[in-house]
């Protein structure tokens, strides 16, 4: 059975999202390692943490007492030796190396992969905090790279330019799940007696998100409920909008969200216009599909460009909260239209279709070396070949022959 190792600077027990849907299902064909960003414990030594989530499937978080966070230099000296022992121990040399993050490629030494893949979820040098020599590792990791998949046509436009074997695999759906949420699911506790209308998001809550708009939709419609699913990330509490018609719910398993989703009248991507977003393709926006209920959204590329005659689009402030008014106000067969709209989009794409296309460019890739080794080898031959008839030709001579 053939191996993956992907680094990922996500972590597997986090948001439920692109590297967890395609790696258990690529872990059906390969034994697949996930490697992540390394955790701190300054009180205890350096251990690798191995969980087994599912058969074929390995989650590896290397505990450090080193409090840089990330793939930085000074971690790398520690959990080098760690994933050495690791490799050798589950025969993942020569694995398919498979990183989401370029931070990580100094590991790849280790690894000696058959083949490299970058799967690029998202332009992580326009994310807060990023780090510094982030656009220099993915220049390398570009230039290592056999294969690019893109979790977007944002990314795919901007990264075909720097790959030759670049391809757009954007970011699918598991629509049984999410139509659980027509089936008369129980609603959670913590939403089940709110008044309607509610007009919810889930996700990451983060510097992605527009918190002004969120903050001024609830302000101009009080009697609205907003509820937001997700944990906050990488900004202040403070800095969240708190009017009392607002929900801040948590994170929740990926397993909650249908349930969820069945108490809300009107799905939202109040997404920001920034650079963290210039790129953005919302793995959301097909799940709020399968779940069949009106989406409204500000115009990111990703979602404008595919789907402007499905989502209501709402550029400033005004305009967001005009859509948002259409999506609840919308007649029973306008309704029915964007309906039908969304299972078309549905019926051609799905995480499994995904996994298959893109395993059809790794066996692409792995053939055409086998190709190459056994050309090589047989140009080998050949010479050897040669240089022994031409012995023999001089040999024969040498005794009277021709």
């Amino acid at each position: 059975m053939n191996r993956i190792v992907a680094f990922s600077h996500l972590r597997w027990n986090f948001v439920f999202q692109r590297p967890q849907h395609l790696l258990t299902r690529f872990a059906r064909k390969y034994k697949v390692m996930f490697v992540e960003e390394p955790l701190h414990d300054a009180n205890c030594a350096p251990h690798m943490r191995v969980q087994t989530p599912q058969e074929n499937l390995l989650i590896c978080t290397p505990v450090t007492n080193c409090s840089t966070p990330g793939y930085c230099d000074e971690q790398m000296n520690i959990i080098r030796p760690m994933l050495r022992r690791l490799f050798s121990e589950t025969r993942a040399t020569g694995s398919i190396g498979w990183f989401y993050t370029p931070m990580a490629l100094p590991l790849i030494q280790d690894l000696n992969p058959k083949i490299t893949i970058y799967d690029c979820m998202d332009e992580l040098s326009k994310f807060k905090f990023a780090p510094p020599d982030l656009v220099s590792r993915e220049k390398q990791l570009m230039k290592l790279a056999n294969l690019v998949f893109t979790g977007g046509p944002s990314l795919y436009r901007a990264k075909r330019k720097q790959h030759s074997d670049a391809h757009c695999f954007p970011s699918s759906v598991e629509c049984e799940h999410f139509r659980q949420s027509l089936n008369g699911i129980e609603e959670p506790a913590d939403q089940r007696d709110l008044p309607h209308p509610r007009l919810g998001f889930y996700g990451v809550i983060d510097e992605r998100l527009d918190t002004n708009l969120i903050g001024y939709i609830a302000r101009k419609r009080p009697l609205w409920q907003i509820m937001l699913v997700g944990p906050v990330v990488k900004i202040s509490q403070d800095s969240l909008p708190h009017e009392p018609n607002i929900h801040y719910l948590g994170m929740r398993d990926y397993k909650e969200l249908p349930a969820y989703l069945s108490g809300w009248d009107v799905c939202l991507l109040p997404f920001a216009r920034n650079e963290s977003t210039e790129f953005i393709s919302p793995t959301k926006t097909l799940e709020y599909m399968a779940a069949e209920k009106p989406i409204v959204s500000t115009p990111i590329t990703d979602v404008k460009q595919p789907y402007s005659h499905i989502v209501y689009l709402g550029d400033t402030q005004e305009e967001f909260l005009a859509a948002c008014d259409r999506a609840l106000e919308a007649g029973e067969q306008e309704r029915l239209q964007r309906t039908n709209l969304m299972r078309q989009v549905l019926a051609a794409t799905s995480w499994d279709k995904t996994v298959r296309a893109m395993d059809e460019k790794i066996q692409n890739v792995l053939h055409e070396q086998r190709a190459r080794v056994e050309a090589l080898a047989m140009s080998g031959l050949a010479r050897k070949n040669g240089n022994g008839a031409s012995a023999a030709v001089e040999t024969g001579r040498a005794k009277g022959g021709a």
